[in-house]
């Protein structure tokens, strides 16, 4: 039997199996019920580990820099609504949450749950006790790196429930460095003559400090209020040493610092009352963001400084929005949403890059677009209804209005108006055996990233950035199924197939400058195919095992303005996997992880970029010395992945289908070790 045939007849037992007992997981309005003591087995300290542990789920991770709130939503809410804070990541909200507070856990679609879910195949609600008092979790970590070096990071949060009150406080602290070496080989093509070598040493550090508070007032159905804080500081520091041997040259000793700083502020909150039968939610949100960068590349023949760059960027960002919402569950047999939100967005940016002379003189370099203030003013309105069909199937429909007017004022003048109507629809049905299928239609607008109008200089690389303040949001229809089934006991697999139609791509174009820009291509196409399995192994003799496997595979494809020929988008990684074994045998646990991805090209002006790594492994072990304190062990990239860069130069560009040169970069991650602990308390 071939390996495909092995691999079928695997697939078909696992789905012939039944569904889950009921004395473990339940079934519920349509909904996987999976109560606390479920995850016991893996002595979880905080809800993010609870979630991490949910069969077949995947949790979606929203960029926090995404503008407006539609847009920023992802697949978990919080006894079922969404947290209003942006800058902080769901995975980041739902680790200060204490474990001992949490009750249980729905996986569901998420039509019940406003319009930003209402696509979702899977949304998990998380709901958390009514228990009063103090709960609480403290994390500290020791990492080291391939020098010797070691370096710690601690958390700490509390949760506070005082009657219809609940109030949680958390701070982190993190010193995360690292330290990584490899070689860069120059050569000429197409002979592949040698012209330049490099030996590198990295050395980075990262420290990251936060906190945040939140209040949420629960009066029952209708009657809530949220009220949420956070400060974060965040800093990056980047020493190089480069050895460099060029061919007919004398040898340098290259040096690149970088020094980074950014401040986050951010305070939101929200208020629900009941209304003609329904709820009336207001959100209101406002976020500060300010960065301070500055590199620094100096040229060091026998030591001696003989010229370089640099560049300081300083930018300032901030938002203000407010979202307004009506929502009924029994309109004539509807569930009914309305909703309107007003966004203000600015951005003022400074970026200057400088040519340094051996006498540490500056001449300022002109790039395009390296000094503009952006602004947009955004609103939207909503309606969205749904009802069932049959007693398994439902209809979900809904229809966005998007107006915005962006300006760009500086070195670019550009104004413009943009209109888009958002419709979707999707159909869900489940079965009596456990079968859950959906079908969803939308078309979607991407957001424009306000960076992308300002040029900036990558002074480690040599590339410039080109600025575009004519760039437009891409379109698409989006088209996705997706089928899911308990297996094993309280195992699930699920598998997603998608197909998109884009037009007016966000990508790479060339600029009058003769740099390469963010820019908008014309029609794209993109295929997807996901799938999750997570089954236990006690079946097959393996007492506490469980196996995770996570694969996932978007085709892209669009006309290169250079070669006419079709290409993958820029950056685009096609395939992605992850495969974990974990056993838990009462106080003990290990297990195996491996993760790996393919590479990514950014197809710029005159070069083709590509970035490839070799799949990682780790290992783990845990000890519980009591229900509510874990120490864990880890040993990070046992095989000692590479990471590995190709850059393939092109003469005047892409348009010579041959290349003049290459530039080869190799770097070793070494084997990281990392010791934890991990406490709740209340």
């Amino acid at each position: 039997m071939t390996a495909r045939l092995r691999f079928l007849a695997v697939t078909a037992a696992l789905l012939a199996m039944p569904a889950p007992a009921a004395a473990q997981v339940s079934r519920t309005q349509g909904q996987l019920v999976y109560p606390v003591s479920f995850f016991a087995t893996f002595s979880p300290a905080n809800a993010l580990e609870i979630v991490n542990r949910v069969p077949g789920f995947v949790l979606e991770k929203v960029e926090e820099d995404i503008r407006g709130f539609s847009q920023a939503a992802g697949n978990v809410v919080i006894n079922g609504q969404r947290p209003s804070s942006k800058s902080e990541t769901i995975d980041v909200i739902l680790a200060r949450i204490p474990a001992n507070r949490v009750l249980r856990v729905e996986v569901g679609s998420g039509e019940r749950f406003g319009s930003e879910y209402s696509t979702k195949a899977q949304v998990l609600n998380l709901i958390l006790s009514d228990a009063g008092g103090i709960a609480g979790t403290v994390e500290a970590s020791l990492k080291r790196d391939f020098s010797g070096r070691y370096f710690p990071a601690g958390s700490a949060s509390a949760l506070v429930k005082r009657g219809r009150s609940s109030f949680n406080v958390s701070a982190s602290l993190t010193n995360d460095q690292s330290a990584d070496g490899g070689t860069d080989t120059i050569t000429a093509l197409p002979g592949g003559a040698l012209r330049e070598s490099r030996v590198k040493l990295n050395r980075q550090k990262e420290p990251y400090a936060s906190v945040s508070g939140s209040w949420a007032f629960d009066d029952g159905t209708s009657r809530t209020a949220h009220l949420n804080g956070r400060y974060s500081r965040d800093w990056f520091y980047l020493d190089q040493s480069n050895a460099v041997t060029p061919v007919g040259a004398p040898a340098r000793n290259d040096i690149l610092t970088q020094r980074y700083h950014r401040r986050d502020f951010e305070i939101g909150g929200d208020v629900t009352r009941p209304l003609a039968g329904g709820g009336i939610k207001l959100i209101g949100l406002i976020t500060r963001r300010k960065r301070d960068n500055d590199d620094v590349a100096l040229f060091r023949p026998g030591g001696v400084v003989a010229g370089g760059s640099e560049q300081s960027l300083e930018d300032e960002k901030a938002e203000s929005l407010a979202r307004l919402v009506w929502n009924r569950a029994d309109l004539h047999g509807w569930s009914v949403e309305l909703g309107a939100e007003g966004v203000l967005n600015k951005l003022d940016s400074d970026v200057g890059l400088f040519d340094v002379a051996a006498d540490g003189t500056r001449s300022r370099i002109d790039l395009p677009i390296d000094q503009a203030v952006v602004r947009e003013k955004r609103g939207e309105l909503f309606v969205n209804a749904g009802r069932p069909l049959t007693g398994r199937l439902r209809l979900d429909l809904g229809l966005t209005y998007e107006t915005s007017r962006l300006t760009v004022r500086g070195d670019a003048r550009a104004d413009r108006s943009l209109s888009f109507l958002k419709p979707k629809a999707t159909l869900d049905w489940r079965s009596g055996g456990g079968w859950h299928a959906q079908l969803s239609l939308a078309r979607t607008v991407a957001q424009l990233q306000f960076e992308d109008f300002i040029s900036v200089a990558t002074l480690s690389s040599g590339q410039v950035e080109g600025g575009n303040a004519d760039l437009v949001p891409q379109r698409a229809w989006e088209l996705l199924a997706t089928v899911e089934r308990p297996i094993l006991g309280n195992g699930l697999i699920k598998i997603e197939l998608g197909h998109n139609r884009i037009s007016k791509l966000q990508d790479r174009i060339p600029t009058p400058e003769g740099f390469d820009a963010p820019g908008n291509l014309g029609s794209a196409r993109q295929w997807i195919a996901r799938a999750k399995l997570d089954a236990p192994l006690g079946r097959f003799g393996v007492k506490g095992g469980r196996l995770t496997l996570y694969g996932s595979y978007v085709g892209s494809s669009v006309t290169d303005p250079y070669t006419l020929r079709s290409r993958p988008f820029s950056e685009h990684r096609a395939f992605a996997y992850e495969a974990e074994f974990r056993q838990d045998l009462g106080r003990f646990a290990w297990g195996i992880e491996a993760e790996g991805v393919t590479h990514a090209t950014a197809f710029r002006r005159d070069e083709l970029d590509r970035f490839y790594e070799d799949p990682t492994v780790d290992i783990f072990a845990e000890y519980r010395p009591s229900a509510r304190t874990t120490l864990n062990l880890t040993l990070g990239n046992i095989l000692q992945a590479k990471i590995g860069r190709r850059r393939t130069f092109f003469t005047p560009d892409r348009t010579n289908p041959d290349p003049s040169g290459q530039e080869l970069r190799i770097r070793n991650r070494h084997i990281l070790p990392m010791v934890k602990f991990k406490h709740s308390f209340g």
